[in-house]
């Protein structure tokens, strides 16, 4: 199954006081690149998550971003207030020995900006590092399990729109391939006529025997059956690779290049205006393929 490498899946899981929400985006790249955003309560997990994903998308610059809201007031953080009024009382202490006011610090505005310099010292505010529930890391990769299932389901769409095109490209490069026939008899006669005009114009005498033969030989050098056929069979290649084998981008990549070995070969024999129009055609259709085969996963 082809599937392209740009995808989109999303999924949500509520617990009766949470709701995680998991996002999965992806663009094309030769290599994994995931980037994972993951609040800090799920960071236990990060090396399951991260093996779970990488196995699902093989390949891709892929951004996965998992939140969490709650319902409930939680917090892992608390307040010392016995170390709070310490650093209060030392404070009121430092300003009478200063001899500044110390019933300063009791005004409303002064004592919105003391609390939060006291908040900042060592020891007033603590955080306590709790497990999450096993309950809630089940929902966690139930969500993600989720977001990967519609993740793929809009690769495999995207894929299918893609090989169809891919396909419609290589037809047409066989097809431009089939005209060329026409004008390759026609290719030898003129080039024929083209050389025995120029030695008549030369009023020498030639040897009509050695001429016929070099003449063979010129021909076969611009003969171009054996590219012709070395092009058909990439072109059934592909669309055999394109049949039966998963995450094939890169395999029909190769092909591709070796589609185009062969129209340039073409191309550099044709000698004839006719074909070079054809190759060139071709070659239209080949470079769409090869950006488009970017895409494959």
């Amino acid at each position: 199954m082809i599937k392209s490498m740009t995808g989109f899946g999303k999924a949500e899981v509520s617990l009766p006081n949470k709701k995680i929400t998991v996002e999965i985006r992806s663009l094309n790249s030769k290599q994994l690149d995931l980037n994972l955003r993951l609040p800090a309560i799920y960071r236990q997990a990060e090396y399951d998550i991260r093996s779970t994903i990488g196995k699902a998308v093989v390949r891709g610059k892929v951004d996965v971003f998992v939140s969490v809201e709650t319902n409930a007031v939680n917090t892992s953080a608390t307040i010392n207030s016995e170390v709070f009024a310490e650093y209060s009382r030392q404070l009121r202490d430092a300003m009478s020995a200063t001899q500044m006011d110390p019933n300063f610090i009791t005004s409303s505005i002064a004592s919105s900006i003391v609390a939060q310099s006291i908040l900042r010292l060592p020891d007033v505010v603590a955080s306590e590092i709790q497990s999450t529930p096993e309950e809630e890391l089940v929902a966690l990769h139930s969500a993600i399990a989720a977001a990967l299932e519609q993740f793929d389901a809009f690769r495999r769409q995207e894929g299918a729109v893609l090989i169809s095109d891919l396909l419609y490209r290589v037809e047409k490069i066989e097809n431009y391939k089939q005209e060329v026939t026409p004008f390759e008899k026609a290719r030898t006669e003129t080039i024929r006529a083209r050389i025995l005009d120029t030695l008549n114009q030369l009023n020498v005498e030639v040897d009509h025997n050695r001429l016929e033969q070099e003449m063979i030989f010129y021909f076969e050098k611009l003969d171009i059956t054996e590219e012709k056929v070395r092009l058909t069979n990439h072109c059934n290649y592909f669309r055999e690779v394109a049949a039966s084998e998963d995450n094939a981008g890169r395999k029909l990549g190769f092909i591709a290049q070796e589609m185009g070995r062969e129209i340039n070969t073409m191309g550099s024999k044709a000698n004839e205006s006719n074909i070079q129009v054809l190759v060139v055609k071709m070659k239209d259709e080949l470079e769409k393929i090869k950006e488009q085969v970017l895409n494959i996963l």
